[in-house]
């Protein structure tokens, strides 16, 4: 099937950013150019008349967790939680439609203490109040803390005698258990929770892809692949569920299941998912206080916040990720955390030169110190900013760090000036996975209460687009083939009622995605 794209515009991503038309053929892109000239040249081909919209290349999600987005529709959301009432509202409103019988687990996501009246996290003994027959777990927005109830603690044999994972807390007041739990504790316990049922985890995959595919993503990230979702890749394999590119990450500690179980996926794809490397984090969260800084946070006298592993745990990976020539992605928010992952890939170049060509990937770089920038440039690591903090973080930023620092948070413009490519992500089911809300942050870096923050690390309207299509594109090794139109390449289109480069920086948001195809075929319309 040949089809000729025209009559609008085609924003190529290329250093020749238009062409009139596009001529693609079984889903690769065959000629860019005039209209005129490709009809004359393919008179049989079909004709798609843009009507004045753009088409420009599909999104690519650079980092998120796949399997949380499709989890996170069968769980309670709370995102519209304003107060511990809200979310106990919300989740009874969800038992009672559901009709969850007594001693099921019930999973809730989304409420960030930050915008809740009362300002904390709730408890485990509110929660028993409303659910004494139910274990209940509430997953904080950040995804790095949450709360269990009592029958929740009790079924994960939690008591006030369990010592917490190195990098993780489980918190005991007055000699109780509050059920809250951070970083590594609660990451570790909340894999023990249950699975859904396997059908209605097909579905949710299914309708997740649909998700990404409505924010003009064809290209996604399964951001951290514990060793519980290897049964459900090989269903979702089986099923042929997956239509998106997935980019898998695997934790250290099941690489070798991983490889073992989809051979044929190493470093490639097959059945449109990949195992692209491994995954670690180094630290926790800003808005949670958990990220690991060089510097107190504001109103503390020592407290920098913590790293989750040990220096000779960072090196014991980076040197398997050289050793299997993987690419290395690490979760750094805080700029202690940053420089722990920065002398542990310079210790490792030493070792193995050829280790900077395997692109390693630091993951969120949100406080990462512009001095910190030169060290990055030469080690080629690849900042993938979550920039959209700004907006829905910034104000509680200002709060834990002072202005001067909260202002350099996610520093694109300084990255950008000193040569270095970055891409942008919305780490989905944290955020939804917007590209164009995130190229909005970055261009106008704008807080929910209406403070500009950071203004000299604003980017042009151009180089936010590279960072979600060129720059994401090249992170996973796949230049050659997506983020740009070019001969070639594959045909992952995104459409959009209005070319961003021509819309004013503040509508970015507002800018709407049509349709979404992949390989030529559409995904979203």
């Amino acid at each position: 099937m040949k089809r000729i794209y025209y009559g609008g515009t085609i924003l190529t991503m290329k250093k020749e950013l238009y062409t009139e038309a596009l001529l693609e053929e079984d889903g690769i892109i065959r000629h860019t150019g005039g209209y005129e000239e490709l009809k004359i040249q393919e008179p049989e081909a079909e004709t798609v008349n843009l009507e004045g919209n753009t088409l420009m290349p599909a999104f690519l999600d650079s980092h998120s967790h796949f399997s949380g987005v499709a989890t996170g529709l069968l769980q309670v959301s709370l995102e519209e939680a304003e107060c511990w009432q809200d979310i106990c509202d919300a989740i009874k409103k969800f038992a009672e439609e559901r009709r969850i019988p007594k001693g099921q687990w019930i999973m809730a996501k989304g409420y960030d203490h930050n915008h809740l009246k009362e300002g904390r996290h709730p408890s485990a003994g509110l929660l028993d109040r409303v659910f004494p027959d139910n274990p209940v777990v509430l997953q904080h927005q950040s995804g790095h803390m949450g709360v269990f109830n009592s029958r929740g603690l009790e079924r994960l044999g939690i008591t006030e005698d369990t010592k917490a994972p190195q990098g993780g807390v489980i918190e005991i007041r007055d000699g109780k258990l509050t059920g809250y739990l951070e970083e590594n504790a609660f990451t570790e316990y909340l894999r023990r929770v249950p699975m859904p049922e396997p059908e209605d985890l097909m579905k949710a995959f299914s309708d997740a892809q649909t998700k990404y595919a409505s924010f003009g993503i064809a290209t996604v990230q399964e951001g951290m692949m514990t060793r519980e979702l290897i049964p459900l890749y090989q269903m979702m394999r089986q099923k042929k569920i997956l239509k998106l590119d997935v980019n898998g990450y695997s934790e250290v500690a099941a690489v070798d299941e991983w490889c073992d179980a989809f051979p044929g996926a190493v470093m490639r794809y097959d059945g449109h998912f990949r195992i692209g490397g491994l995954k670690i984090f180094l630290d926790g969260s800003p808005q949670g206080r958990t990220a690991w800084m060089r510097e107190p946070y504001q109103g503390e006298d020592s407290y920098c916040g913590y790293g989750t592993m040990k220096d000779s745990e960072v090196r014991s990976a980076a040197a398997m990720a050289a050793e299997r020539g993987m690419q290395l992605l690490a979760h750094c928010n805080g700029d202690a955390a940053a420089a722990q992952y920065l002398r542990t890939l310079a210790a490792q170049e030493k070792e193995t030169p050829e280790f900077r060509e395997s692109r390693p990937v630091m993951i969120h770089a949100q406080l990462l110190g512009t001095d910190q920038l030169e060290e990055v440039r030469r080690l080629g690591v690849t900042p993938s900013f979550f920039v959209a903090h700004v907006y829905h973080w910034g104000d509680v930023h200002i709060r834990n760090f002072g202005m001067e620092r909260a202002g350099a948070i996610s520093p694109a413009g300084s990255a950008a000036a000193e040569g270095i490519r970055f891409t942008f992500h919305q780490d989905a089911p944290v955020l939804e996975p917007d590209m164009l809300e995130t190229v909005w942050c970055a261009v106008n870096r704008r807080t929910r209460a209406g403070v500009t923050l950071g203004g000299n690390e604003k980017v042009t309207v151009l180089e936010a687009l590279k960072a979600v299509t060129v720059n994401a594109a090249w992170q996973y090794f796949e230049e050659d083939s997506k983020g740009s139109l070019a001969a070639g390449k594959r045909a992952n289109y995104v459409i959009l009622d209005q070319n961003p480069l021509d819309t004013d920086g503040e509508k970015l948001r507002e800018i709407r995605v049509l349709a979404t195809l992949k390989d030529g075929k559409a995904i979203y319309m």
